[in-house]
């Protein structure tokens, strides 16, 4: 009898079963700047050529193999919450895997947190944004404390004595994720506590009180805070700006993580929050027990205090979903450049270009419209037009981007096919992350609301709406045509609120067809044109009309250096 096939005694070698050919590979050791073509055009047309070196080299770093995998790691490791330590003491320790330790650090490094205060300069804001946009393809969640360490200091600022006191640490690139006072550290994070259960969006619904510490009140001065926050991201933040309620009405407090004596503040979290995506972020329950606080702007304008912070975060929403959809545009274009059915390579099927060249023309306008809002912020100072367009233009971007993400992650992971859906590949953590940025920071009605409620309040945002898309006049028919009919539109004041949502979506479009028109190959424009503005509408990617010339799409968004 012979011995079984393989075995120790059989001379014969065991058989593959087949060859392991026509599959994908991971899509690493590029740079994540240079092979991004309209990235880097936008970065040199919306006033920041100057930081070309710094994103090259940066996005040589984010594309290394090593690099991507704090990505992973951040995500597969989530943090952990140790409310008291093993004898009893409170904590309120957030433990996070090195990964995600790694990946802050490099995002404070960069100055990712504060540039554009720290060392403010034409073109700060798009430099940043830039490099906001890239380093979120690598992991989005870290981005959370890094946008509201950033968003923190317009408010600070509202209150100087309180903004000399904390701006130098926040804006300092130096990250430290110690578990001790803010004086014993060289750089500090933010946080926000604003959210609570009965009243989610509508923070004038808020029950947390505040009561001065002592005999003075008002801005700068000392309140105790007793009250509740539902949804608190990143609790390890040395420092929250917080929203409650003082005698004089809702105001904004700066409460640290621990006292100026050195003793642990009473914020003390009740859990960590367990989300479907943003998973390398702790987001926790939080209960005031008396925490001392001081507070930031005037008694009573809280909501005012906070909008400049409200408003930055909602850009960076803007571009980190515009990242998001550039990460899985890449991943499409990488693998069908290297799959095979029916006797052809994927990206050279006209069905599957069709889709390709359609996803690849929505990450650019929204690219072009997140750059020209930053832009915008850089500007704003010194020009009325800039300064109405961040009031209405951040929420247009911030409603259409974001909502556009998660239909474009979901379709990108369709061209993978079947492993897109597997939990080891990067699609399944870009579907979970699509949906963030649309409900955080503002959901998708509130977003509509804030740009009805600017229309009606200052009718010179509308003015610069059309100032903004008249530059494009006479480069697109169709473009020209569908401006005409928004002015119509808006003309028309029956059941505002109603149509809301179809004004914004028409608004974000128009802008980001007027922005490829003015700046984009014409191959990009006439397409975007034709496929988002003409009469009939398309609710699917890959229902691009005749004639639009793919593969030229598809070689210019493609990841390799071109």
């Amino acid at each position: 009898m012979n011995a079984p096939l393989g075995s120790q005694n059989d001379p014969r070698p065991l058989a593959e079963t087949h060859e392991v050919t026509n599959v994908g590979q991971e899509l690493s050791d590029y740079n994540l700047y240079t092979t991004d073509r309209a990235l880097r055009e936008a970065v040199e047309r919306e006033g920041a050529p100057w930081a070309t070196g710094q994103l090259t080299s940066f996005g040589a770093k984010l594309g290394a193999r090593e690099y991507l995998e704090l990505g992973v790691a951040a995500n597969h490791f989530p943090p952990e919450l140790d409310t008291h330590d093993r004898f009893g003491r409170r904590i309120d320790l957030v433990r996070y895997h090195p990964a995600y330790h790694a990946l802050m650090r490099e995002a404070v490094t960069q100055g990712l947190h504060a540039a554009p205060w720290e060392a403010p300069r034409p073109g700060a804001h798009v430099a940043r944004a830039a490099g906001v946009y890239l380093h979120s393809q690598v992991e989005a969640g870290h981005q959370c404390p890094i946008t509201m360490t950033f968003a923190s200091v317009p408010t600070l600022r509202t209150t100087p004595e309180l903004a000399r006191l904390w701006e130098p640490k926040i804006t300092a690139r130096h990250y430290d994720p110690q578990n001790v006072p803010a004086a014993d550290k060289a750089g500090l994070t933010v946080g926000m506590a604003m959210t609570e259960k009965q009243g989610g969006s509508d923070v004038r619904a808020n029950s947390t009180r505040a009561l001065p510490a002592g005999p003075s009140s008002g801005p700068g001065q000392p309140y105790t805070l007793v009250g509740h926050k539902y949804f608190v991201s990143a609790p390890m933040s040395d420092v929250f700006l917080v929203l409650a309620q003082a005698p004089g009405g809702l105001s904004c407090f700066l409460v640290p993580r621990w006292r100026p004596d050195g003793s642990k503040n009473p914020l003390q979290l009740i859990r960590l929050k367990r989300k479907m995506g943003n998973v390398s972020n702790a987001s926790s329950e939080t209960e005031l027990r008396g925490a001392l606080g001081w507070m930031v702007g005037e008694e009573g304008r809280g909501v005012r205090t906070i909008i400049e912070m409200v408003a930055m975060t909602r850009f960076d929403c803007m571009v980190g979903s515009a990242a998001g959809q550039r990460a899985a545009l890449v991943q499409a274009l990488h693998h069908c450049s290297l799959r095979s059915a029916f006797g052809k390579r994927l990206d050279q099927q006209p069905l599957m270009q069709n889709v390709l060249a359609d996803l690849a023309l929505e990450s650019e306008g929204s690219v072009a419209l997140a750059l020209r809002t930053a832009r915008a912020l850089d500007s704003r100072t010194h020009s009325e037009h800039e300064e109405l367009l961040v009031r209405l233009v951040t929420a247009v971007g911030k409603y259409w981007i974001c909502k556009r993400t998660p239909q474009h992650a979901y379709e990108a992971m369709e061209c993978i096919g079947g492993s897109g859906v597997m939990e080891d590949g990067p699609f399944p953590r870009l579907f979970r992350e699509s949906p963030v940025n649309a409900i955080w920071e503002g959901s998708g009605n509130i977003q509509c609301l804030d740009v009805l409620r600017a229309m009606q309040r200052t009718p010179a945002t509308v003015d610069a709406l059309f100032t903004e898309l008249d530059a494009a006049k006479g480069g697109n028919a169709t473009l020209d045509g569908y401006v005409a009919q928004l002015r119509h539109q808006l003309t028309d004041q029956r059941d505002l609120e109603y149509r809301g949502r179809d004004l914004v979506e028409r608004m974000a479009l128009a802008l980001q067809a007027a922005l490829l028109i003015r700046s984009a190959p014409a191959y990009v424009a006439d397409a975007f044109c034709g496929s988002r503005l003409a009469a009939e509408r398309r609710h699917h990617f890959g229902t691009l009309p005749q004639g639009v010339d793919v593969t030229a799409l598809l070689r210019r968004a493609a990841p390799q250096e071109q």
